[in-house]
């Protein structure tokens, strides 16, 4: 990439961004939109400003997100958030402090070398620009000159482990705190159990669990609730829920057309037939009053069917102390592993019912299928990843597609697809994968929509380094110089030790337009705010559809951790390479803190909450980034042909042992709750019966909770011995 190149891309991203910062500020400051920028707030019952003016300048929100504090974040939107906060911070902290020492020391260590330049002039026509005089590619091979890049090396590393040890410390701070608190919990008094065994000639499957565990826990055991198969009463459920819905806009309709000169209004009606494009004409309310009498009775007598007849070898078991469900979701209750299978509940929010009742081998078995997926699905995209990156440059562009030759020619025209082109493809091309990956996490058997996240996440990490940090530079320099590999393999790794450097303009383009433009999107909230406006304008005629028109989403920690952790193996990978790529880093990471701060605290609303479970998934990838980044500078500097190379075996083992230690000091605290957190005192005694209730999915809910029908399937209480 021409250095013009760069800075037009550089330019124009930053320029975007100011604008769409400013068309925040107008935007947010309309009474209209206030459902779109502070959502969360307004759901709350908190006043949108904070008590601050109304009339508030551009920089107001950086002011605001900047003394905000941690237990704010947890406050608004609970510990997961303050947790990504943590990370950010912390990779912040690593690209400050090695930054301070690598510019001033690398760079002109860098540029004053011309040892490599005056050859690669006489054999290449001047291959390196302006940038590339930056990088480690300037030094020639066995230079005095590389020990800096070994010191500097370490020097990462070290900044790397002391940060990241401290903020360990801290999130395991942070989730013991939240765990202890006060305040009542319906999951910390439950348990999930899995693989339960046929129940005995004679005894129901109600019955089998609670007899087991009321046997192993007499005195704190409360009841049970099996898990049923609800997929016919689900599909019933919504089919209601859908009338209700119809019924409430078909009424707002008709009170709509008496305040338009005609007291007695226009009835609504619909066609019933395909799409209600055709059939017989009806009137709207009272067919969709027909069918929600139609559907209560029999809805209700599909809850008996299932809650008696479809019981599956699952449950929820419930204790009265959370001491003792935290102790049982971590101990061995069966001498087979694939029986009485126990684990934590999540937040009844968080379950995925469907993957419950799902057999131990079956987990299993599905587990290794998925990830034979994801292997094949990493290692096939390599392959238009790689034709992407070869094929979106300016010069490949006019050989396949020769009739582009006049456009692309424009000075203009050509200077702003270099800038662009090649990142802007890369991007869409990974939009498409997040939805494929999570439903992958779920076909495993997992059952929580946190775990999900957590395993989505590390499938699209591993994705996005192998197919765009290595897909990227491989691809580059294998068909940019194909016809010279073709005539002398063995200059492939050479060619590879040349192109990493060169590779480095791309990837600083590629973060620039990502907290430029995509943080510029995030802020401005334009595209979500002309969804919402549409649809309240053209679609929405009730209050309930203009709330499910402005409800906002999560943090989105699938896609948004991945995504992230692809600039940290970046800036890692880079940061000796070409130092000039730490402020890039620095911006991003800096940017995003300070903008996603104010989103947290304003925007989103959190889909569940795991208290931090997310970070030991976290850090387990920021040190495999540090190992990667280590590697790939001990073979580059072999490349080099730098005797003292040697010198950097030691750094991946010390990381390998720096996990190891994390590992066993802190992680258990994350995969269970500590009892000496779980014993901490409650400022009130639980209801238990609401415990309990939190966890019915709504479709096997009574409409009225005087009505015993459900008394038995719901509660699933046990005769003798149990207590209300």
């Amino acid at each position: 990439m021409e250095f013009r190149a760069f800075l037009t891309s550089l330019g124009t991203s930053f320029v975007i961004f100011v604008v769409l910062m400013f068309l925040f500020t107008w935007l947010s400051r309309k009474p209209a939109n206030y459902v779109v920028y502070y959502p969360n707030r307004i759901l709350k019952g908190l006043d949108p400003f904070e008590g601050s003016k109304r009339t508030r300048n551009p920089f107001t929100w950086i002011r605001e997100a900047l003394s905000s504090t941690e237990a704010d974040v947890i406050r608004m939107s609970g510990v997961d958030s303050a947790v990504y906060f943590v990370f950010m911070s912390t990779v912040l902290g690593i690209l400050v402090l090695s930054g301070l020492v690598l510019l001033p020391v690398l760079l002109p260590v860098t540029a004053t070398d011309h040892s490599l330049h005056l050859i690669v002039n006489e054999t290449s026509q001047g291959a390196f620009n302006d940038l590339d005089k930056l990088s480690m590619g300037h030094i020639g091979a066995n230079s005095p000159r590389l020990w800096a890049f070994v010191i500097a090396i370490y020097l990462v590393s070290i900044v790397a482990y002391c940060l990241l040890w401290k903020a360990y410390n801290h999130v395991s701070d942070l989730r013991a705190a939240a765990l202890e608190s006060p305040e009542v919990k319906a999951e910390q008094f439950a348990i999930v159990v899995r693989d339960i065994p046929p129940p005995p000639d004679g005894q129901t499957r109600k019955e089998q669990v609670d007899s087991y565990f009321k046997a192993i826990y007499p005195e704190t055991f409360y009841r049970s609730m099996v898990v049923t198969n609800n997929k016919k009463v689900n599909k019933i459920y919504e089919e209601l829920e859908g009338y209700k819905k119809k019924l409430a806009r078909a009424e707002a309709i008709f009170a709509e057309s008496k305040k338009n000169g005609n007291p007695e209004g226009t009835r609504p009606t619909n066609r019933i037939g395909f799409l209600g494009l055709i059939g017989k004409k009806v009137d709207s309310i009272e067919y969709y009053n027909e069918k929600i009498n139609e559907l209560i009775p029999k809805l209700e007598a599909e809850q008996k069917v299932t809650l008696r007849e479809k019981q599956q070898p699952s449950a929820l078991v419930f204790f009265t102390s959370r001491v003792t469900a935290a102790s049982a979701s971590q101990s061995l209750h069966a001498q087979m592993v694939d029986t009485w299978t126990v684990l934590d509940a999540p937040e009844p929010r968080q379950l995925i019912w469907t993957n419950l009742p799902k057999k131990y081998y079956e987990r299993e078995i599905r587990q290794y299928f998925v990830y034979i997926i994801v292997f094949l699905t990493i290692f096939f995209y390599m392959i238009p990843i790689g034709f992407v990156s070869a094929f979106t440059t300016l010069e490949n562009l006019e050989k396949l597609l020769p009739f582009t030759k006049p456009i692309v020619k424009q000075k203009v025209v050509s200077t702003v697809l270099e800038a662009y082109l090649p990142q802007l493809a890369l991007i869409i091309f990974l939009a498409l994968l997040p939805k494929f990956l999570l439903f992958l996490s779920k076909t495993e058997g997992i059952p929580s929509e946190s775990h999900v996240t957590r395993a989505a996440s590390g499938k699209y990490f591993y994705f996005t380094v192998l197919n765009v940090f290595i897909g990227v530079t491989v691809g580059s320099s294998l068909f940019g110089t194909f016809k010279q590999i073709e005539k002398d393999p063995n200059s492939i790794v050479p060619l590879l030790a040349t192109s990493l450097p060169k590779s480095a303009t791309f990837f600083l383009t590629f973060v620039a337009l990502k907290f430029f433009v995509g943080y510029g999107l995030e802020l401005s909230q334009i595209v979500p705010l002309i969804i919402f406006h549409l649809k309240k304008k053209y679609l929405c005629k009730t209050e309930a559809e203009v709330k499910e028109a402005w409800a906002p989403g999560d943090l989105g920690y699938a896609t948004r951790f991945p995504s992230d952790m692809l600039i940290v193996t970046l800036v890692f990978c880079y940061s000796v390479i070409a130092p000039i790529i730490i402020p890039f880093g620095v911006v991003y990471f800096g940017l995003g803190w300070l903008l996603l701060r104010n989103q947290v605290l304003k925007v989103y609303v959190p889909s569940f909450e795991s208290y931090g479970r997310m970070w030991p998934h976290i850090f387990i990838r920021i040190m495999g980034a540090l190992v990667l980044y280590q590697v790939t500078m001990f073979g580059f500097l072999g490349v080099k042909k730098f005797p003292y190379t040697v010198l950097l075996i030691p750094l991946p083992i010390i990381s390998i042992i720096f996990c190891v230690v994390c590992d066993k000091k802190f992680y258990r605290s994350f995969q269970s709750t500590a009892l000496e957190v779980a014993c901490k005192e409650l400022k009130e005694v639980p209801n238990m019966e609401s415990v309990f209730r939190s966890f019915i999915p709504p479709s096997l809910s009574a409409e009225k909770s005087e009505d015993d029908q459900f008394e038995d399937a719901l509660s699933q209480v046990s005769r003798t011995g149990s207590t209300l």
